[in-house]
C-alpha cells in the first residue's frame, strides 16, 4: 500500500514545519482548524439541495430554527473554528465590510487570516463546484495587542499561506505554505483529508482557457487580440484552447492548476478595476500558482506585488500556465503601446 495513503494533512503540515527549525508548530495548528471547518461546510454543502426537498422554507425549518444562506453559514462557521484558538490576531471576509476581531477573552496570535468563506455560491442550486479561499500572513503589529487594519493590508508577498478548498464531487483541500502545491481529499470513510496530489506543478503552456465571453465587447483591444490569437491556433499548425468557464473560481482555477489552462477575470469598460477581490481571491491563487510554476498579473503587474489600500479592493486578473500568461501580457502591452483600447 502507498506510503500516502496514510499521510493526512495535519501530519503532512507537522513534518513540514519540522524542516524549518524557527517553526512554533503554530501555522499547523491554524490550518488544521480551518481544515475541520472545511469538513463541517462540506457537510452543509453536499445536503443543501436536500433541505428544498424536504420542506425548508429558507427561513425557519419544519423545527422552527433559522435556516442561513449558504454563504453565511460558511461564513459563521469558519469564524467560530478560528477565533478561540489563539493564532490569530485578526480575520477579515468577503462576507464583512470590516476587520474581524478576536474576542477579547481569547488569546491573541501573530498571524492574520483573510477567506472569501464560499466562492461561487450562486451556482449552489445548480449543483456546480464552490469553494473556500484563504490566505494567511503574519501581523505587523506588536504581538499581543488586538490586530489592526494594516495587519490586513499587506502586500501579497507578504503570505505565510495560502489555498482552496473545492466542495464538489470530492472535497479537497489545496495549500501552500512556500514550498510548493498539495492537494488532500477528504475522505468521508475516516473523516480525514488524505494526500491525493503531491507538488503540483501546473504545465507551462495552456490547454484551456476560462473567462466569460459574454463581456467581449466590453473588453480592451488587447484581450480581444489575445483571444482571437488562442482561437485561431490551428492557422499556424497549432491546437486551439478549448474554452472552459464554470463561473466558480475555485472550480475553474482547480482544473486549470492540473491541466494547464489560463483564467482570466479583466478590467473593462464598465469595471475599469475588475471584479475580483484581491485579498480574498486573487492574493491567495496567485501565491499558490507562483509555488505551482504559474503566474498571476493584473495586466501590468504581479498580483503579488500590488499594495492594498482597501479591504475589499478589487483588481483585475490574469493567472496560470506560465506561458499562457506571458502570452497575454505581451499582447496587453502591445495594444496599450498602440493607444488602442
Amino acid at each position: 500500500m502507498e506510503p500516502k495513503r496514510f499521510m493526512t494533512l495535519q501530519r503532512h503540515i507537522l513534518e513540514g514545519e519540522r524542516q524549518h527549525p524557527e517553526a512554533t508548530g503554530e501555522l499547523s495548528a491554524l490550518l488544521s482548524e480551518l481544515a475541520l471547518a472545511a469538513k463541517v461546510i462540506s457537510l452543509e454543502v453536499n445536503k443543501a439541495g436536500l433541505i428544498d426537498i424536504l420542506g425548508f422554507t429558507g427561513d425557519t425549518n419544519v423545527q422552527g430554527e433559522a435556516v442561513k444562506k449558504l454563504d453565511i453559514y460558511a461564513h459563521n462557521t469558519i469564524v467560530s473554528a478560528m477565533d478561540h484558538g489563539g493564532h490569530l490576531c485578526l480575520m477579515a471576509s468577503e462576507e464583512e465590510e470590516d476587520i474581524i476581531h478576536i474576542p477579547k477573552h481569547h488569546k491573541l496570535g501573530k498571524y492574520v487570516m483573510m477567506f472569501d468563506p464560499l466562492d461561487g455560491s450562486s451556482n449552489i442550486d445548480a449543483n456546480v463546484s464552490i469553494g473556500t479561499i484563504f490566505s494567511i500572513l503574519k501581523r505587523k503589529s506588536p504581538e499581543g495587542t488586538p490586530g489592526t487594519l494594516e495587519d490586513a493590508l499587506q502586500p501579497g508577498v507578504e503570505q505565510v499561506a495560502a489555498g482552496y478548498i473545492v466542495y464538489g464531487s470530492s472535497t479537497i483541500f489545496v495549500y501552500t505554505a512556500g514550498h510548493g502545491v498539495h492537494a488532500f481529499t477528504l475522505d468521508p470513510a475516516v473523516g480525514e483529508f488524505l494526500l491525493s496530489h503531491e507538488n503540483i506543478h501546473t504545465p507551462e503552456d495552456a490547454r484551456i482557457y476560462s473567462t466569460n465571453e459574454g463581456n467581449y465587447k466590453y473588453w480592451h483591444k488587447g484581450l480581444k487580440n489575445y483571444i482571437k490569437y488562442i482561437q485561431d491556433a490551428d492557422d499556424r499548425g497549432a491546437t486551439p484552447y478549448s474554452a472552459r468557464y464554470i463561473g466558480s473560481m475555485v472550480a475553474d482555477i482547480h482544473r486549470n492548476l492540473l491541466y494547464g489552462g489560463i483564467f482570466i477575470y479583466p478590467a473593462d469598460k464598465r469595471h475599469p478595476n475588475g471584479k475580483l477581490r484581491l485579498l480574498y481571491e486573487c492574493n491567495p491563487m496567485a501565491f499558490l500558482y507562483e509555488q505551482a510554476g504559474g503566474r498571476a498579473i493584473d495586466g501590468k503587474q504581479r498580483i503579488l506585488e500590488i499594495q492594498p489600500h482597501k479591504l475589499h479592493q478589487r483588481v483585475p486578473i490574469y493567472i496560470g500556465s506560465k506561458n499562457a500568461v506571458d502570452m497575454v501580457e505581451k499582447f496587453l502591452r502591445e495594444a496599450e503601446e498602440e493607444g488602442e483600447d
